[in-house]
This record gives C-alpha cells, structure tokens and sequence, in this order.
C-alpha cells in the first residue's frame, strides 16, 4: 500500500484505545514510500482514517463534546435516554431536556434524572440544571416539549418507567432560576411502565394533547401475552389539576413501544405509527380529524428483498425517500438491520421494504435521518445497544453486541446500496436518541444525543461533524479516559 495522504492524529486519541498502531497516525512519510499492509479488522475504528467525503470533496471526520454527564455537572445521572431541544427561557438560543433513568441495574428503584442543559450564544458553555430527580423522574425514559397551557412558552411532559407521566410547567422569565410547578396526572399514576411520551394537536382544537404507550412492567417477560394501551392523555381546564387529566386507550398489543405522532396519510392530522415488541410489528393509528383512531396494518411486502423479522418500532424515522410524494418509515429491525419501508399507494397494499444495512454483531437503536453530506438527500445517523456491564468494559470481545455510531450514506437513488461510515465502536454505550442540528453554525448538520449502559460515560453529548481538505481521524473522543474503542468483528468489518 502507498501512502497517498497524511492525517492528523489527535494526542487524546491514543487514551484508551489498547493499541499503539494505527492507519493515519503513522509517522510522515514521502508520498512513493511504501507502508506495510495492516490488517483494517485490527484498528480501533475510532483511529482509522475517514473515507467518508461531504458533496464539496472535503474529508468527514467527527468531534465528540460533552454537554451533561456525571463530572461536568456533578449530578450522578446514568442510563441516559430521552432528549429533546427548544428555547425554554425565550433567550433565542436552543435548549436541552434530557432523562436519565438510573439503571445500571433493574432493581426497581423509583430514582432518575430530569435535566436542563440552558445553552448559550457561544455554543460551547451550558447552565445545568436538574428538573427533577428521585421518585418524581423514577425511570425517566423520554421526554417532549409544547405549550400545553397556551402561554407562548415551552412546558415539558416527561414517561418514566416506574411509572408515571410527568408535567413540568414552564414559569416564564424564571425558567433558569425558579422551581417549575408539576403534576403527576392521576389516570397516570402508578400504573406500570411508560416508555416513550408525544405531544400534538390531535382533535385540531389548538391544544396539546399527550400519547403514550405503556409497556406494563420495566422488565416485561418475553414471553408475555399480557395487552397493555396506547393512549390519548388529555388536560382539563387547569393544567396543574391532577384529577382533571382524562385518557383514552386508542389500541392494545403486547408491550407497547412506541406511539409517534405524524401525517402519514398526508391529510393534514396527526396520525399515530405504533410498535408492538411482544408482537413484533409497527402498525398505524389513522386519525379522521377529529382524534378517533382507526388501526391499520403495516404489513412489510413478502416479495420485498430480505427477510423482515424483529420490527418493533422502537425508533422511527419518516421521510418521503424516494420522491412519490408519500412518507416513508426507516426503523431499527431486530437484531442488526436499519430498514427502509415504502408507503404503497393503497393503504391495504404491504409496504415494500428494503434493508438498508447492518451493524453487525451490534444492535442499533437510535436512527435519525438527515443530509449529513450536504448532497441533497437524507443519509441516516444510527447507535447501537451494548450488551455486556453498564459499569465496566467487562470482559466482552469485538465480536459481541458493543456500542456503535455509524451513518449510512444515500446513494442518490435509496434502492441501490447504502454505504456504511463507521465512526466510533467502544465496549461500553448505548445511543437512543440523536437531533440533527448546525450547531456551530459552520454549514454542516452536528448531532445531539444521548449515552447509556456506560457509567459513568453517560448524559448528554454534541456529536460535531468536521470536515478537513485531507482525510483526518474519524472520532475525536471528548475524555482522555473513556470505554475502550474496538474494532470491528472481523467478519463483518467494513473495508475502508
């Protein structure tokens, strides 16, 4: 192999990677001088040098930044999940609300985190804060913001495992400095294990309402056929009136995952696309307008390519991929696949579907669709679950489900080959949740998200994207001290 390019080779990188060899940070060399063959399988994938290029020629690489975590806020949160952004304080600038679920181990133990990270103009500098913490955000799993009470400023609703809904009233100019009122609604209270939480305008009235699945237990046995509801939570006149709160179960299947509000029919409501993982299957709540629900099958196309097995719902994204003007659903298939499901133009039709790719032996979870090359069309952002300890590395190997971050490059055409861009593998990190956003203002879309199953690696981070005219690093890593990186299993390692 000759050496064609030089890349740069962050002295932080080194920490923690259990190897002291790596493409790309090899000495400098004149350009016709030979580099002897390195085994691609062997290099942490973190110190491998990026074949990915943006539409302008320039090189992708990639910066991690923590935002909240155990030593930047000094705040024990750990088994970090939900997130979402917007402007709380009215100061123009984008906001974090985060939950952290406390579960390194699933003991029952009504204790989670519910925090804010306030930005600021800079971008770099943010005021923590904790919304709540213990029994009030006991197995904070999601979060979503809207003005529910109509005031012009964002309130925050929260699903926590154990087990409750959780409203969080915003005061206005205080919303850095003051407790903010809550309420447990009571048709909530109690009542098992709610997992993800959405906000829309359901009936068209011009108030928010809440969807939630509820999965029954935390930790439900896979064997159960027990149903459990997705349902529609409504306020009543005073926001902060726990008994004014109604609920109307839309469906019921076996642990409930997922409930996302969208215009899948394009009519101009809110419909509902659920996940059933005791089932094994998405379908989709169809709204005439006036919040009654009708359920409708998404039913994968049996002539479509691969086999469809594994599609809960758990994440979703939806786009129209291939331009036939109806809204498409890319999801997590179990356990190794992204999938690609095409809306049919008679809704009894199956959806033709298509696998986009894997991260395999890793599990994904997170997906995120967004132009990530700035080449017009929708490339997809993925993480990954790890499986061994949530406290230490453990004793794992590379060819175990390990936590990933990868993005799938869009062909142009989504029916040809997605490329997979790998850009960082660590024994330890489990990534949920990711919001595309240019945050540095730079002209290329970073990412925020989250990072769990790693304590004390987990919270809040800014996954900024950087592009270079020579190849670089792909991952620059935030800590000098971190999850070991790894490679990828030889078998199915990618051959950049």
């Amino acid at each position: 192999m000759l050496r064609t390019a030089r890349a740069s080779c962050p002295s932080g990188l080194l920490a923690g990677l259990g190897m002291m060899l790596f493409v790309g940070c090899l000495p400098d060399v004149p350009v016709s001088e030979p580099v002897p063959e390195i085994d691609p399988t062997t290099i942490p994938v973190a110190a491998r040098v990026s074949e990915a290029l943006a539409a302008d020629g320039r090189s992708i690489s990639w910066r991690e930044h923590v935002v909240d975590d155990p030593q930047v806020g000094g705040v024990p949160i750990e088994g970090s999940d939900g997130l979402e952004m917007g402007d709380l304080d009215g100061d123009g600038v984008l906001d974090i609300v985060s939950v952290h679920e406390s579960d390194t181990v699933y003991d029952g133990e009504p204790v989670g985190h519910i925090r804010i990270a306030f930005g600021s103009e800079s971008g770099s500098d943010w005021d923590l804060v904790t919304l709540a913490e213990g029994a009030e955000a006991a197995g904070a799993e999601d979060v979503a913001l809207g003005d529910l009470d109509g005031d012009g400023d964002l309130d925050v609703i929260a699903a926590c495992e154990l087990a409750h809904l959780i409203v969080f009233v915003n005061p206005g100019e205080g919303a850095r400095s003051e407790v903010w009122p809550r309420v447990i609604p009571t048709v909530t209270s109690g009542r098992g294990s709610y997992i993800r939480v959405f906000l829309g305008d359901f009936d068209g009235d011009g108030a928010l309402e809440a969807v939630a699945p509820n999965k029954g237990a935390q930790s439900p046995s896979p064997d159960t056929t027990e149903k459990h509801a997705i349902s529609l939570y409504r306020p009543g006149a005073d926001l902060l009136d726990a008994d004014g709160w109604s609920e109307e179960e839309l469906a019921r299947v076996i642990i409930p995952i997922n409930s996302q509000p969208v215009d899948l029919d394009g009519d101009g409501d809110l419909d509902i696309v659920g996940g059933s993982r005791g089932e094994g299957r998405i379908f989709w709540l169809v709204n005439d307008g006036r919040a009654v629900f009708t359920e409708r099958a998404i039913r994968p196309d049996p002539a479509g390519p691969g086999e469809v097995r594994g599609l809960t719902g758990f994440n979703m994204d939806f786009a129209d991929l291939d331009g036939d003007g109806r809204l498409d659903i890319v999801a997590n298939q179990w356990p190794n696949s992204l999938v690609w499901l095409r809306q049919p133009r008679d809704p009894e039709d199956g959806w033709r579907h298509q696998i986009i790719g894997d991260v395999a032996p890793d599990q994904p979870v997170g997906v995120r669709l967004a132009d990530i090359n700035g080449d017009g069309d929708l490339d997809l952002m993925t993480g990954s679950y790890s499986r061994g300890p949530r406290d230490s590395d453990g004793d794992v190997e590379v060819s175990d489900p390990l936590g990933r971050l990868a993005w799938f490059e869009n062909p142009g055409d989504p029916e040809d080959d997605w490329e997979r861009h790998d850009v960082s593998r660590r024994k330890r990190g489990m990534f949920d949740k990711f919001i595309a956003r240019d945050h540095d203002n730079d002209g290329d879309l970073d990412f925020f998200g989250t990072r769990g199953n790693s304590e004390p690696y987990d919270g809040v981070f800014w996954l900024e994207q950087v592009r270079t005219e020579e190849p670089a690093i792909r991952f620059q890593a935030a800590r000098d001290i971190d999850s070991a990186e790894v490679a990828v299993a030889p078998a199915v390692a990618d051959t950049q």
